[in-house]
């Protein structure tokens, strides 16, 4: 696997699941310069967003935080997810995986955040931490 950089961004970041036929909570969209992913399958709504945006769900996992791989990345590419997932795994931290077309985003519980930073740059990755704001 080549040498990935991948961006620790600030921030915590909640997992949300509402009903299949749940309206987008207004404002939703209209959040920049953070991750905000939206998906509807027949049974739920998914909903990955920053923490400080209040989402009202009956189910939600807070306290997430995102890791991103600097993109974009050819759709060629093979084994990106497999080899930082793997590498996670060996390490026994847990992830909810996330790709969009640029690139591959991986969420890591916040109290296993130093454990994957280290696990990964073992691996030979580069981890770039952003401060917190």
């Amino acid at each position: 696997m080549k040498r990935l950089i991948v961006d620790v961004r600030p921030g915590e970041y909640t997992v949300s699941r509402l009903a299949a036929d749940a309206p987008l909570p207004a404002g939703l969209l209209d959040l920049t310069d953070v991750l905000v992913s939206v998906t509807r399958t027949p049974d739920e709504v998914s909903i990955i967003a920053p923490s400080s945006f209040g989402l009202s769900a009956d189910t939600a996992e807070k306290g997430w935080r995102l890791l991103t791989v600097r993109g974009p990345l050819e759709f060629t590419l093979t084994g990106i997810m497999a080899a930082l997932a793997g590498e996670l795994a060996a390490a026994g931290v847990s992830l909810f995986a996330l790709s969009t077309y640029d690139t591959d985003h991986l969420l890591v519980k916040h109290g296993d955040l130093g454990r994957a930073v280290l696990a990964l740059r073992a691996a030979g990755h580069e981890l770039v931490v952003a401060p917190e704001a």
